[in-house]
C-alpha cells in the first residue's frame, strides 16, 4: 500500500477523544455506534509494534495492516469472499479522472485487502444503467443535493429500486466533508474536529487539505501538542512535495518554535543535495532577526542570525541586510548596524535603509553624513521624519560649534519650520547663541516654547538671550513663569558660587512666555571662528547628550514602522493624569503667606527649625516644592511636636506636588498626624501611586490603589477615567465602559471619550 493513501483516523480519533497512546494502540471511534475500540498504528505510520489485528477493526477503521496478523485456525466452512462494488471505479475509468481513479483504488484496497484492481480500468465494461450513470456524474460534479434529489426521484418512481451501497457511503463522506470545509471557514474548530472524527474515510493523504484543517482546529483550540502529532503525521505518510512543504508553511504561524523545529527535522533530502524546507528555515531565522530589531530583550539562536547573515551576504535583495541592521542597532552595535544598512541602501536606496544607515551615524557623531543621506526621504513618512529631525538638532548640537555650510543651512531651517520640530528650533536657537546672534537664536527659542510649552532648556535659552539683549522685563517674565521649576532659570544672575545643582524641576506646566515672541530670522551662514562662549552656556548643561537623542530617535523611528515588528492590537489611549490632591495648609501655622519673605535663595540649614518651618510654607505659596521640601526638612528638628507634625506634614505635601510619592510617604511617617490630615495625606498619596502605576504600565498595581483610595475617600471623575482605563488595559471592557458612561453622566467630557475608545476597540474586534 501506498503511503499516501494511509488513514490518519487512528490519530485524530485519539486527539479528539483526549485519549494518550499508551502501550502501542490508540482508541478509535467507531463509525457505527461511536464505541471507542482499540487497535495498533504500527500499521499506518511505524511508530509502535504490532500487538493484534481484527478484521471488524481493519473494516471499520478503513486501514489495511502492513504486517498482517496470524491467521486463525480455518473454520469448518470457508466463507465467499465479499463482493466489491467497483460502480465508482468504473465510472472514474471512464471519464479519465485519474485523481479519483486513484483515491477510490486505494480506497478499496483498504476496505477489502484481498482485492485486486483490474489490470486496465480503462477497459471495463460501460454502465448499462444511464439514470444511475448520471448520478455518478452529479457525484463528480459535487453537486450533492442534486444527487440527493435524483436518488430519491428515482426511489419514487421505481419503489423497489435501491441506490447502490457504495454511491451512498461516498455521498455521505461528501457531505461530511463539505460540512467540515465550512466549519473551518466560519471558525467552529470543535465542529471541524468533532466530525473528522467521526468521518475517518477523510482524513487521509488523498485528500490533505481536510487534514491541515483538522490540525488548525487543534491549534486553534489550544491543543498545541495534538496539532504538532497531526502535522507530524502528513510528513510522515505523505509524498508529494509541494503538499508537505504547504504543510510546514501552514504550521509557521500556528505552532511554537520548538514544535515547528520538530516538524522541520522531517525534512527529506531533495535531488540536488539540499533540504527540502531550507526555504522556511530561512523565513523562520528572518522573522527571529526581524522581531528582535524591534524588542531588545529577545534572544536570537545564533544558528538564526547565522543563516540570515550568510543570506544577506550570498544575495543581492536589501531585506536582509535591512533586518539585521535594525538587529544591531537596538543593541547598540552601531558599527556593525552601519555595515549592514549601507549594504541594503547600496543595493536599494529605500526609506528604511536611509533611516537606519543615518541613525547609525548619529551614534557615531556624523551628523553631517546622517543629514545627507535621509534629506531625500524626509517627507516619506513620519519616522524619516523623526531621524532627518535628529540628525539636524545633533548637526547644531556639535560642541565646539562646527562651520555648516550656507546651503545645508538654508534647506534645514525651513525642514523645521514645516516639522514644528521643538527639540531642532532649540539647537537652531543655541547654534545662533553661539554666533552671537542675539536676536536670531531668540527668536527660535521663543519658537521651540510656541510649539512645546513646557521645554525648559529652550526656555532657558531665551531667558539669557533676553538677559543679552538687555530684556530686564522679559527675563523677569519667564523667571515668574518658571519660579519654583528651574533653579537655573530662578537663579539667574545670581553669583555663581551659590547655584546648587540636581533639583528637580516640578512637572506642571506653565503656558508660553508672556513676553512678546520674535519670529525665527535667517541664520547667518559662519564665516569665521566663532568667540568665546558664554559663562554662562558653559557652566551649566544646555543641550541634551547625544545618547538621549539617537535613543528617543531610534524608538520613534522602530514605531513608525510596522513591517519590522509584529503586528499590533488596537492601543487603548492613555488615560489623562489626574488633578494632583493638595492637602490644606495647616490653618494655625504661623508663616507669612506672602511671598515676600522667601524670593532669595537661603540655606534652610541656618535657620532655626521655626523659621525654616515658615519659610518652607512660603516657599509652597510661591510654587517652589523641592526647596521647602529642603525647609521643611530642617523644621523637623523642632522640639515642638505640632512644629515637628505641620514639618513632615508640609514636606509630603512638597514632594506630592512634584510627583514623588514614595518619598511622600517617607515624609509623612515622620511625624505622627491627627486623623483628618492623616485621611488627607492617605488620599493624595493613593491617588498618586496610582497615576504613577498607570503611566508605568502597571494597570493592576493603579487599581489597587484606587480600591484602596476609595474606602477612604470618595472617588472623584478624574480618578473614575483613570480606572476606567486602567481596566481596558486588562482586557476588561465591560468594567471600563460602566465607569465611563457613569463619568460621562455627570457631562464629563472624558467620560464621553472614553465611550468613544470602548466603541473603537470592539468595532476593531468583531
Amino acid at each position: 500500500m501506498k503511503k499516501s493513501t494511509l488513514i490518519i483516523a487512528p490519530i485524530i480519533a485519539a486527539i479528539a477523544g483526549g485519549i494518550a497512546i499508551k502501550q502501542g494502540y490508540i482508541p478509535v471511534f467507531t463509525a457505527a455506534n461511536g464505541s471507542v475500540r482499540s487497535t495498533s498504528l504500527a500499521a499506518d505510520v511505524d511508530l509502535y509494534p504490532a500487538k493484534a489485528n481484527d478484521e471488524y477493526e481493519v473494516a471499520q477503521s478503513g486501514r489495511s495492516p502492513k504486517t498482517p496478523a496470524p491467521t486463525p485456525p480455518a473454520p469448518a466452512t470457508t466463507t465467499p469472499p465479499p463482493k466489491v462494488d467497483e460502480t465508482a471505479l468504473r465510472y472514474f475509468a471512464r471519464q479519465g479522472d485519474k485523481r479519483r481513479l486513484e483515491a477510490e483504488i486505494a480506497r478499496l484496497r483498504a476496505l477489502y485487502p484481498g482485492w485486486t484492481p483490474p489490470a486496465d480500468p480503462t477497459a471495463i465494461a460501460p454502465q448499462t444503467d444511464p439514470a444511475l450513470d448520471a448520478m455518478w456524474k452529479l457525484f463528480a460534479a459535487g453537486k450533492l443535493p442534486e444527487l440527493r434529489k435524483a436518488i430519491g426521484d428515482r426511489q419514487t418512481a421505481e419503489p423497489g429500486w435501491k441506490p447502490p451501497a457504495d454511491l451512498m457511503d461516498r455521498l455521505a463522506v461528501a457531505e461530511s466533508r463539505d460540512q467540515l470545509i465550512n466549519a473551518s471557514n466560519l471558525k467552529q474548530y470543535d465542529t471541524v474536529i468533532r466530525i473528522g472524527s467521526s468521518n475517518t474515510s477523510l482524513l487521509t493523504c488523498s485528500d490533505v487539505d481536510v487534514l491541515w484543517r483538522v490540525a488548525e482546529a487543534f491549534a486553534k483550540t489550544d491543543r498545541t501538542a495534538r496539532a504538532k502529532d497531526a502535522y507530524a503525521y502528513i510528513l510522515d505518510n505523505c509524498t508529494k512535495p509541494e503538499e508537505r512543504l504547504a504543510t510546514v508553511q501552514k504550521a509557521l504561524p500556528l505552532l511554537p518554535r520548538a514544535d515547528l523545529d520538530a516538524l522541520l527535522a522531517r525534512e527529506k533530502s531533495t535531488p540536488d543535495g539540499g533540504k527540502e524546507f531550507d526555504s522556511i528555515r530561512n523565513d523562520l531565522a528572518r522573522k527571529a532577526v526581524a522581531d528582535a530589531g524591534t524588542d531588545p530583550k529577545l534572544v536570537v539562536p545564533p544558528a538564526d542570525l547565522s543563516r540570515v547573515e550568510k543570506l544577506a551576504n550570498d544575495g543581492t535583495e536589501p531585506s536582509d541586510p535591512l533586518i539585521l541592521g535594525w538587529y544591531y542597532l537596538r543593541r547598540n552595535d552601531v558599527s556593525a548596524a552601519e555595515k549592514w544598512f549601507k549594504l541594503s541602501h547600496e543595493r536599494e536606496n529605500s526609506a528604511s535603509a536611509a533611516q537606519g544607515l543615518a541613525l547609525a551615524m548619529i551614534a557615531q557623531k556624523r551628523p553631517a553624513e546622517a543629514e545627507a543621506t535621509v534629506y531625500a526621504w524626509r517627507d516619506s513618512s513620519d519616522g524619516t521624519r523623526a531621524v532627518y529631525m535628529a540628525a539636524v538638532a545633533n548637526l547644531l548640537a556639535q560642541d565646539p560649534p562646527v562651520e555648516i555650510p550656507a546651503a545645508i543651512l538654508q534647506r534645514m531651517v525651513p525642514e523645521v519650520a514645516k516639522a514644528k520640530d521643538a527639540n531642532a528650533a532649540q539647537q537652531l536657537g543655541w547654534y545662533a547663541y553661539l554666533l552671537n546672534q542675539f536676536e536670531t537664536a531668540s527668536g527660535w527659542f521663543s519658537t521651540a516654547l510656541q510649539w512645546k510649552p513646557d521645554d525648559e532648556p529652550s526656555s532657558y535659552g531665551l531667558v539669557l538671550t533676553r538677559q543679552q539683549l538687555g530684556d530686564a522685563t522679559g527675563v523677569a517674565a519667564i523667571q515668574r513663569r518658571w519660579a519654583g521649576r528651574s533653579e537655573r532659570i530662578a537663579r539667574l544672575g545670581e553669583e555663581r558660587n551659590t547655584r546648587q545643582r540636581g533639583l528637580v524641576p516640578s512637572p506642571e506646566l506653565f503656558g508660553t512666555p508672556g513676553a512678546a515672541t520674535l519670529q525665527p530670522l535667517p541664520l547667518q551662514p559662519v564665516t569665521s571662528s566663532p568667540g568665546p562662549a558664554n559663562p554662562a552656556i558653559s557652566s551649566t548643561p544646555l543641550r541634551p547628550t547625544l545618547a538621549d537623542q539617537v535613543a528617543e530617535t531610534i524608538a520613534r523611528t522602530q514605531a513608525s514602522q510596522p513591517q519590522y515588528r509584529q503586528a499590533q492590537e488596537l492601543q487603548v489611549q492613555r488615560a489623562p493624569p489626574p488633578s494632583r490632591e493638595r492637602p490644606r495648609r495647616p490653618a494655625g501655622n504661623a508663616g507669612p503667606r506672602a511671598p515676600t519673605g522667601c524670593t532669595t535663595t537661603i540655606n534652610p540649614q541656618v535657620l532655626s527649625p521655626e523659621s525654616a518651618l515658615t519659610r518652607g510654607w512660603c516657599l509652597m505659596d510661591i510654587n517652589r516644592p523641592l526647596e521647602a521640601a529642603a525647609a521643611f526638612e530642617r523644621g523637623l528638628l523642632s522640639r515642638s511636636e505640632s512644629a515637628r507634625s505641620d514639618a513632615a506634614y508640609g514636606q509630603s505635601l512638597a514632594y506630592l506636588r512634584v510627583g514623588l510619592a514614595d518619598r511622600a510617604a517617607v515624609a509623612a511617617s515622620k511625624a505622627r498626624q491627627v486623623p483628618s490630615r492623616q485621611v488627607e495625606l492617605d488620599t493624595a498619596l493613593l491617588a498618586s501611586r496610582a497615576t504613577e502605576a498607570f503611566n508605568a504600565g502597571r494597570p493592576n498595581e493603579a487599581l489597587l490603589a484606587l480600591d484602596q483610595r476609595a474606602r477612604i475617600a470618595p472617588e472623584r471623575n478624574d480618578l473614575m477615567i483613570l480606572r476606567g482605563y486602567a481596566y481596558l488595559k486588562l482586557n476588561r471592557v465591560a468594567d471600563a465602559l460602566r465607569v465611563f458612561e457613569a463619568v460621562a453622566a455627570t457631562g464629563n467630557r472624558d467620560g464621553l471619550r472614553g465611550i468613544a475608545t470602548v466603541n473603537a476597540i470592539r468595532k476593531r474586534e468583531y
